[in-house]
């Protein structure tokens, strides 16, 4: 059912959604557990195409609008759309960024997370991770039906902005279901104009984008792809996609051999 340009899920339809989403967080999952320092960014991405497969998926990102990798592999200031290569090899205690998304029969699952490689993180990369991820379920918990788009974007913001960081401006949330980005757009910060209610049945994908210093980013003019901080600064990025409900918001990208992720399955 389309209300405008957004659509509303329910029956059979939500059901393929539901496993798109659980395969992507299952992926997810498995890949978070086994990046180690040493690995390649290619490697990362070889072994993502793999874990899809046998969860009955192939790659949502592949060949989207040219883009060449499986998933979207970022280390460090690169914020999103980092590319596996063969030559970008993870170090100890750099935080690296999966995001991936994954179609089953024609419905697509996206989820995102920031991991610190090798070692616990440490100083203001923990904080950042912290606040991120605290930010990410602030938003879900804004996301009730009798609000607006923009009340997510007000607690995620909020959140970051108290732990002294900043959300990325240029890269936002969106719808998710039998595309992977529908309408609505998802901001992580408040714009007053972005009054679109919220209604039962709406699947959408929140996922901060936060950096250490400025919000800006750039893009890297030779693969046309990757994202960097404009300053050099640490970033990361955490993302669940939800279902809209008359009571609460569910969370559709639930691993369920990972207890924290299914803890949080209703916001």
């Amino acid at each position: 059912m389309f209300r405008g340009n957004i659509h509303l899920y329910s029956g059979r339809e939500l059901e393929n959604v539901r496993t798109a989403a659980r395969a992507s967080a299952e992926v997810l999952d498995r890949l978070a557990a086994v990046v180690v320092p040493g690995m390649t960014t290619l490697d990362i991405d070889r072994l993502s195409a793999q874990y899809m497969k046998e969860a009955g998926g192939v790659s949502c990102d592949l060949g989207y609008h040219g883009y060449p990798g499986h998933i979207c592999i970022s280390l460090n200031d690169e914020v999103v759309h980092g590319i596996g290569r063969a030559d970008r090899m993870v170090m100890p205690g750099d935080l690296v960024s999966l995001d991936v998304s994954v179609a089953v029969n024609g419905f697509c699952g996206d989820n995102a997370r920031t991991i610190c490689a090798g070692v616990p993180a440490q100083g203001v990369a923990a904080t950042l991770m912290e606040t991120t991820e605290r930010s990410l379920y602030a938003g879900i918990a804004a996301a009730r039906e009798g609000n607006c788009v923009n009340d997510i974007g007000r607690a995620v913001e909020s959140v970051v902005t108290a732990g002294g960081f900043q959300v990325v401006r240029d890269m936002v949330g969106h719808g998710c279901g039998r595309r992977m980005h529908e309408e609505p757009e998802v901001p992580n910060y408040y714009l007053r104009e972005l009054n679109i209610p919220l209604r039962a049945g709406m699947i959408i994908c929140i996922e901060p984008m936060v950096n250490v210093g400025t919000w800006r980013i750039k893009v890297d003019p030779k693969d046309g792809w990757t994202c960097r901080t404009a300053d050099g600064s640490l970033s990361a990025h955490f993302e669940h996609q939800i279902l809209i409900t008359k009571e609460e918001p569910e969370i559709l990208t639930v691993c369920q051999n990972n207890p924290k992720t299914a803890s949080h399955s209703k916001a």
